[in-house]
C-alpha cells in the first residue's frame, strides 16, 4: 500500500522509473536546442534538479552558464525569477523586505526573487558577502526569515548559480558555508569547433532562447522528486559513500574535507542518477559518476599544492580521482576495489 501521498499518482517501481526517464529525456532534448555538444554538464543539472538540490556553474564568460540556466528553467513550466548579483545587491533584493503600508497602518512582506521555483543567480560571486549569505536559509531550509516571521519557500525550489572564476576581476570567492550548499558544481568549457558553428548557423540572427517551450510543470518534477526519494540504496552502497566522504579529510593534500552535508548530496544524486538510467536500485557507478561534481567544490587543498598555478578546481578534481581510485567498495562476502569510470 502507498502512504505517501505524494506517491498516490504512481502505479508500480519499473513503470514509474520509466515514466521519469521519458519527461528527463523530454527536458534534455529542450535543452539540447540551446546548449548543443554538453550533454554531460545538462545530465548534471537534469540530476540535481531531480535530487532537488542546487547547481553551481563555474567558467569563463560567455560560454554558455546562463543560458544552460535559463534553457533549463523555461524548459519547466514553473515559476522562474533571475538575480543579477552585483557589488551594491542589498540581502533585501533576494529575500524580500517588509514595506509600511499607510493605507492599513502597517508593516507587509514585498516576496523577493527567490520565491519561485527556479531561482537563477547570476554571476554570484561578484556581490558581497552579506548578500550572498541571503541565500543560505532559503538554500537549507527552503524558507525565508524577515523581521522574525518564517515564510516556506515553494516546492520544487531549486538555485542554480553561476560564477566567474575567482581569478576575473571584480570577483571574490565564496565562503565554504555557501559553497557546500550547492548540491553540485560543473563547468562548462568551450563547445567544440562543429559545435560552435551549429550555433552560430543557427542562433546567429535570433535568440537562442526564443524556440524553448515547456515540457513539463512544476508538480511533475514534485512528484519526480518524491520518486527518486524510493530509489534503494543497500548498506554496502552508503559505506562506500560515507568510505569516500571520510577519504577526503584524510587525504594528505586536503586541508578541509567534505561535511556530512556533501554525504546526503551524494546519496540524493546517485538515486537520481540511478532513475535517470531507469534503475530502481543505486549502483556504485552512480556514486562514482556523482562524486567529482558533488565533492570537489567543497575540497579545500594546501596551500602549497596550489603554488604550482593549477586551478584549485583541478587540483581538488584530481584528489578526488585518487580517492576514487584508492576506496574499495564494500561487498557481501568481501571487498574489491572498483576505479573511478568504471
Amino acid at each position: 500500500m502507498v502512504t505517501d501521498p505524494g506517491l498516490r499518482h504512481w502505479r508500480d517501481p519499473v513503470t514509474d522509473i520509466g515514466h521519469l526517464a521519458d519527461v528527463a529525456g523530454r527536458v534534455r532534448a529542450s535543452v539540447e536546442t540551446v546548449i548543443d555538444g554538453k550533454g554531460e554538464a545538462i545530465t548534471t543539472a537534469l540530476v540535481v534538479l531531480l535530487s532537488e538540490g542546487h547547481l553551481l556553474i563555474e567558467d569563463v564568460p560567455g560560454v554558455g552558464k546562463t543560458m544552460l540556466a535559463k534553457a533549463l528553467a523555461r524548459s519547466i513550466d514553473a515559476r522562474v525569477r533571475r538575480i543579477q548579483f552585483t557589488p551594491d545587491l542589498l540581502p533585501g533584493d533576494v529575500t524580500g523586505v517588509s514595506v509600511y503600508n499607510q493605507g492599513t497602518r502597517d508593516f507587509e512582506f514585498r516576496p523577493g526573487p527567490v520565491f519561485a521555483n527556479i531561482v537563477v543567480g547570476d554571476e554570484i560571486n561578484r556581490a558581497e558577502p552579506k548578500a550572498q549569505s541571503a541565500l543560505l536559509e532559503c538554500m537549507e531550509e527552503h524558507q525565508v526569515t524577515v523581521d522574525g516571521v518564517t515564510y516556506r519557500l515553494e516546492s520544487p525550489f531549486m538555485v542554480i548559480a553561476t560564477q566567474n572564476p575567482v581569478e576575473m576581476e571584480g570577483t571574490r570567492a565564496l565562503p565554504e558555508a555557501q559553497r557546500d550548499r550547492f548540491t553540485a558544481r560543473i563547468s562548462m568549457g568551450y563547445p567544440s569547433p562543429a559545435a560552435e558553428m551549429a550555433m552560430l548557423d543557427a542562433h546567429g540572427n535570433t535568440s537562442p532562447l526564443a524556440g524553448v517551450s515547456p515540457v513539463t510543470d512544476a508538480a511533475e518534477i514534485a512528484r519526480l522528486v518524491t520518486l527518486v526519494r524510493t530509489v534503494h540504496v543497500s548498506p554496502e552502497v552508503r559505506q562506500y559513500i560515507v568510505d569516500l566522504v571520510g577519504a577526503t579529510r584524510a587525504h594528505p593534500d586536503v586541508a578541509l574535507g567534505a561535511s556530512p552535508r556533501a554525504a546526503l548530496h551524494l546519496i540524493r544524486t546517485a538515486r537520481a542518477r540511478a532513475a535517470l538510467d531507469q534503475r530502481t536500485f543505486v549502483l556504485p557507478d552512480d556514486v562514482q559518476e556523482m562524486a567529482i561534481p558533488v565533492l570537489a567544490h567543497r575540497l579545500l587543498a594546501h596551500p602549497e599544492i596550489l603554488l604550482s598555478g593549477e586551478p584549485a578546481t583541478e587540483v581538488c578534481g584530481r584528489i578526488l580521482a585518487d580517492i576514487l581510485d584508492r576506496v574499495p567498495v564494500a561487498r557481501p562476502g568481501g571487498a574489491r576495489p572498483l576505479r573511478h569510470g568504471r
